[in-house]
């Protein structure tokens, strides 16, 4: 005589939906009792199989439970975090790390009641537990993907191949050190980095070894932040592992060196690094920057240019000749800028040549040269070599001094387009510095056609910016005219799930874009002062980079806060 199953008692969460009319107790004793259920919970089961609907669960254990949903769908997932989990406990509960403020995890879950996993995902990982609920059907599809890339999934992350013996000898070296080279959480610590890295869209990682800790920082949107801080123990072992990643000597550790290592992001993604190690107190500080191709091919209309700054830009690079010059720190997006304009001008039909210290992104039609002072390779070196290459357009990575700045405006008098960088505060100052390093006057008024300062300030997350109520006193200080005030109220930054809860999320230009006038002329000509030029161009209508900024702060695309960060009046 055949026996019925026997009944499985069901959890408060599945006891609810019967109840409340949302799933077929039977039903779920019949999957329950399912042998291809195997170890899947049972209400994950159920939800794959259409007994419950995804959706209309997780509205109900929001509404009952009075928890937050999130769209998994919508959300990045941090792998560096999911490393701190165990993947045991991921797999057993069905549970994703999200992300971590202070000591308190994110953990996404589909079960509310679930309390067991809690207290194992807060013993484990030491931190306060807040849970929010996702769908179940996509729950279970992350995790399987998170513990699917912790067994490996990225290990063709790294590009470089070894390309002959010596190189194939190094990467043996490795491999005898690290025991099993793709299995050592040094390896896996330092590939995981780089692919978490790529996937936020920083610009530096820096590693920072203390006394009793060793700090990992992103720069995302130009501004630092602290995201990790591994066990000292893996600090000398990751300045190992990346100097072969390099090809560096791993013995020399009392001198600065540089390199430059190459990924591959599958599935056709490459990036590359460019590597710094500085011997500090307690080990080497250690820097990389990414050189993503794609940052070299920005669209002119993605600069931030306002329309007629964009037009007067235009205007200058399609000059058959003369000097534009760029200005600005350090990581301020020069460099983006002037590739913008060689890929502009790079049509076939003309000789482009660079020289950069160093070349950061390999652009095809355009003939880069690295900078190597140490064997005479100056600016100024190879602007004389490249007037001897029949060239069309030349670009000068930075005028740093008397012989260089010398060289690039007599090409601009001599026919030819000249794009430079240099360093000073604003557009004015740039064209008394090059008189300050000894250039003739005549020679500035008649080589330079236009100079351009900017700066880059981050953009509020249009997820989550909001009005906030800032002082007229303040806005006029910062320079609103009162006029600009009426019926109008600046935005700023909240923080939400699509941006960190940083409020910001990517960067923009704030430019200063000044054409050299005949007036701005006759000012150089007379040793006028950079206040001089200030004057004139503000009478011809060029905005300075805090009006540039004001006007998109009107706009809500920045905040007062970051525009006040990187401008002076």
């Amino acid at each position: 005589m055949a026996t019925n199953p026997a009944h499985i008692a069901l959890t408060p969460v599945l006891r609810a939906l019967v109840s409340n009319g949302l799933s077929d107790e039977a039903q779920l004793q019949s999957l329950a009792a399912d042998p291809a259920r195997g170890k899947m919970p049972l209400l994950f089961y159920a939800v794959e199989k259409g007994a419950v609907p995804a959706t209309v669960l997780m509205a109900h254990l929001s509404a009952r439970y009075n928890m937050p949903m999130l769209d998994l769908d919508a959300v990045m997932i941090n792998e560096l975090l999911i490393r701190k989990l165990d993947k045991g406990l991921m797999t057993r509960y069905l549970v994703l790390p999200l992300s971590k403020h202070g000591d308190t995890l994110y953990l996404a879950m589909a079960d509310p009641t679930d309390f067991k996993a809690v207290e194992d995902v807060k013993f484990n990982t030491g931190l306060q537990v807040l849970p929010i609920l996702v769908e179940a059907n996509k729950l279970v599809k992350a995790v399987n993907a998170a513990t699917n890339s912790m067994q490996g999934g990225i290990d063709a992350v790294f590009m470089d191949k070894p390309r002959d013996e010596e190189e194939q000898e190094e990467f043996d070296l490795a491999q005898d050190n690290d025991g099993n080279v793709e299995d050592a959480p040094v390896v896996r610590f330092a590939r995981q980095l780089l692919l978490d890295a790529i996937q936020r869209g920083v610009s530096d990682i820096h590693l920072e070894p203390y006394e009793k800790d060793f700090r990992v920082r992103y720069r995302l949107d130009g501004v630092l932040q602290d995201v990790l801080h591994p066990p000292v123990a893996l600090r000398d072992g990751v300045t190992s592992r990346l100097k072969i990643l390099c090809r560096l000597d791993i013995s020399e550790r009392r001198l600065p060196q540089d390199g430059r290592l190459r990924v591959r992001v599958p599935p056709a993604r490459v990036i590359d690094f460019r590597v710094s190690f500085l011997p500090t107190s307690f080990g080497e500080t250690i820097v990389l920057r990414l050189l993503d191709p794609a940052s070299s091919k920005v669209p002119i209309e993605q600069l931030g240019f306002l329309p007629d700054q964009r037009k007067a830009f235009e205007v200058a690079i399609h000059r058959p000749y003369g000097m534009i010059l760029v200005t600005g720190p350090t990581g301020s997006g020069k460099t983006t800028t002037l590739y913008t304009a060689l890929n502009i001008l790079n049509t076939g039909d003309c000789n482009i040549s660079t020289a950069e210290d160093p070349v950061e992104i390999p652009v095809y039609g355009i003939n880069q040269v690295n900078i190597n002072e140490r064997i005479g390779l100056s600016f100024a070196a190879a602007l004389r070599s490249f007037l001897r290459q029949d060239p069309d357009i030349i670009m000068v990575g930075e005028v740093r001094d008397l012989e260089t700045a010398e060289t690039a405006i007599k090409a601009a008098q001599t026919g030819h387009l000249v794009l430079a960088t240099l360093h000073t505060n604003d557009a004015p100052q740039s064209l008394t510095r090059l008189e300050n390093m000894g250039i003739p006057t005549y020679n500035i008024a008649g080589g330079v056609h236009l100079v351009m300062a900017q700066r880059l300030a981050r953009k509020l997350c249009p997820h989550c910016k909001k009005p906030l109520r800032i002082p007229e006193s303040v806005l006029i200080e910062a320079g609103f005219a009162p006029e600009d005030l009426q019926g109008w109220r600046p935005l700023g930054a909240a923080g939400c799930d699509q941006c960190n809860n940083t409020g910001y999320k990517g960067r923009m230009g704030l430019y200063q874009v000044m054409p050299v006038s005949d007036a701005m002329r006759e000012i150089i000509m007379r040793g006028g002062t950079s206040i001089d030029l200030a004057r004139q161009a503000a009478q011809e209508g060029v905005l300075t980079m805090r009006q540039n900024g004001l006007r998109r702060i009107k706009e809500g695309i920045t905040s007062l806060e970051e525009v006040l960060r990187v401008t002076n009046l």
